[in-house]
């Protein structure tokens, strides 16, 4: 790996139009940048993006990501954990998340209330009076009948409870006002709500003094129509204005005026895969940024004092605990995270720990890198392997140096290689391949010695261009110089890649580098990991090391497989548990 000591991090900010956005403050609302004049991403909206589309948000507890989209779970795949819940249809169920998968497939059995059903339990939404336009909200909670506060009143409460009276898409708008003398009660209901329910019961409810307030009106949507120059149109074909765009409210009742923004009004938080949340998510202890920047332990150091409020909200958090998750991406050992890019550092014991070494017995040397993703598996590129080879190659777990052997390495036959089905040799186009290790004991699981296995992205959402990653491998040095130590070097994700390579460049790939080529990988590094840090220093293979304009060169970074545009494929023959750090 050509990786030279050439300080260049500041000049690349510099020239780089597109930098990461690192959280380097303990405030808990972040002061936000001057936003652009234009908030949304053209490109990012022509894919249609909704709450059900888990490469921008994390699917619910009782969703699987599949192909992009958040699709529902049978009731049994729920954790049993929890509390008892009664629908709609006054069915009692084991848990809430058994409920909810139920609902996926009979929309009429929403949650009515907690514990068993009862006779006497009532819960009923309706507007008032009948024959307006503009209506009031009037909910019936055991045949007390009252009103909703207008206090916190938003379109996430708004759409809950047009989506509870079986309109679908939601409210069209919403408005606060004071009832005629008919109604004079002191109380009023407070209603907080995350804005995705399908059931007002499901959010906080809480009875508390009216005083001069007024109270909560909304307008159901039943129409569509054209949008004006003015709104936004929302994937679910609703209007909207603009405005209401990327301001951490799901206006749309979809999301989709929050998964495709730049930057992000008022009181709301920018997550670095362009998706907007309100700034009371942040040290929730929830992560609803995709790589973890709302919980990051800097911004959250000072910690955040909690007020649990009744509702479902609070069990769906608390059933997202129960579900499995793999543990990836954590190395036993420390790493030092420098805030320069220096080239040419030497590999130390256990930091590198899913870095692997690919031989053939035929061959002393490296022939290339590999990645530990877990279970049996090893990802590389599709170049550095033939199936027909499968008996001739080792895998090598643990290795610094390919002369001066250490302590802890361990060799692996292979069972089988797999190469991407639309791998083109010419192009290299799909260069992925997966191996899949023999075990030492029959009938055990592989478990690698000294090894962790890095976490596979399931979004290419998740790293911006202008993020700072690190590559390592065995290849040649400055010169093409042979070099025996394990190296690696920071390098950063680049946008304009399709300029540099034009029809060379495809779908699949990613570039890495720097301007000035101090930093790249070389000839030997093929097959080795890209690797990218969230903000709880979790790591993600991001990319695996696949082609370039000879080492080095100036103006032409490395070229990589990007990892996340690939996940189905690799969990479709790994299996999802292998590979899914979350339930995705």
């Amino acid at each position: 790996m050509r990786l030279i000591s050439v300080l260049v991090f500041i000049l690349y900010l510099l020239l780089c139009t597109d930098t990461a956005k690192g959280i380097t403050r303990s405030s808990k609302k972040p002061t936000q940048q001057a936003p652009p004049e234009n908030y949304l991403i053209e490109e990012c909206l022509n894919n249609s993006y909704t709450v059900n589309s888990c490469k921008k948000v994390f699917c619910q507890p009782w969703q699987r990501c599949m192909d992009g989209t958040c699709s529902c779970k049978l009731p049994y795949q729920c954790p049993k954990n929890g509390t008892s819940v009664c629908s709609a249809e006054r069915k009692t169920f084991r848990t809430y998340c058994q409920l909810k998968s139920y609902e996926c497939q009979r929309p009429k059995s929403k949650f009515r209330s907690r514990g068993s059903c009862t006779p006497q339990d009532n819960f009923e939404v309706s507007l008032k009076p009948e024959n307006a336009s503009e209506r009031f909200i009037q909910v019936a909670v055991n045949s007390q009948e009252t009103f909703i506060c207008g206090h916190e009143w938003s379109m996430n409460e708004a759409n809950v409870v047009c989506r509870d009276l079986h309109f679908p898409e939601g409210a069209d708008r919403i408005k606060l006002d004071r009832p005629d003398d008919a109604w004079n009660s002191s109380e009023c209901l407070k209603v907080t709500c995350r804005g995705t329910e399908t059931s007002l019961a499901e959010c906080s409810l809480a009875s508390t003094s009216r005083g001069r307030k007024k109270l909560a009106k909304v307008v159901c949507h039943t129409a569509h129509k054209e949008c004006s120059s003015t709104e936004f149109r929302c994937v679910n074909r609703k209007c909207i204005p603009s405005d209401k765009t990327c301001d951490g409210i799901n206006d749309c009742g979809d999301l989709s005026d929050e998964l495709c923004c730049k930057a992000c009004r008022g009181e709301s938080f920018h997550c670095s895969s362009n998706v907007c949340i309100p700034n009371k998510y942040l040290c929730n202890k929830e992560m609803d940024c995709l790589t973890g920047e709302d919980e990051n332990n800097h911004l959250c150091r000072e910690g955040r004092e909690e007020t649990e409020e009744e509702s479902m909200d609070t069990e769906r958090r608390k059933i997202k605990t129960f579900l499995p998750q793999i543990h990836c991406g954590v190395p036993n050992h420390t790493v030092t995270r420098r805030k320069r890019i220096i080239g040419g550092h030497s590999a130390g014991k256990g930091e590198f720990p899913w870095q692997v070494a690919i031989r053939s017995v035929s061959n002393t040397q490296v022939n290339c890198g590999g990645i530990y993703i877990g279970g049996c598996w090893i990802l590389t590129a599709a170049h550095c392997v033939r199936q027909s080879y499968v008996h001739t190659y080792r895998i090598w777990t643990g290795m610094l140096d390919t002369v001066l052997k250490n302590e802890g390495i361990e060799t692996f036959k292979l069972n089988r290689v797999i190469i991407h089905e639309n791998y083109i040799s010419k192009t290299y186009e799909n260069d992925i391949a997966l191996l899949e290790m023999k075990t030492i004991d029959q009938g055990k699981p592989c478990s690698p010695p000294n090894t962790v296995a890095a976490c596979v992205p399931w979004s290419p959402y998740m790293f911006p261009a202008g993020h700072q990653c690190k590559v390592s491998g065995w290849g040649r040095a400055e010169g093409y110089e042979r070099q025996f130590a394990l190296k690696w070097g920071y390098v950063n994700l680049m946008s304009n890649c399709s300029e540099i390579y034009k029809e060379r460049y495809f779908k699949g790939m990613e570039c890495a580098g720097t301007y000035d080529g101090s930093v790249d990988s070389c000839r030997g590094d093929s097959g080795g990991p890209l690797v990218c840090f969230d903000s709880n220093n979790v790591a993600y293979v991001w990319g695996i090391v696949s082609w370039g304009e000879n080492c080095g060169e100036e103006g032409h970074p490395g070229v990589y497989t990007k990892v996340a545009d690939y996940f189905e494929w690799i969990s479709r023959h790994t299996g999802k548990a292998v590979v899914s750090r979350f339930n995705v």
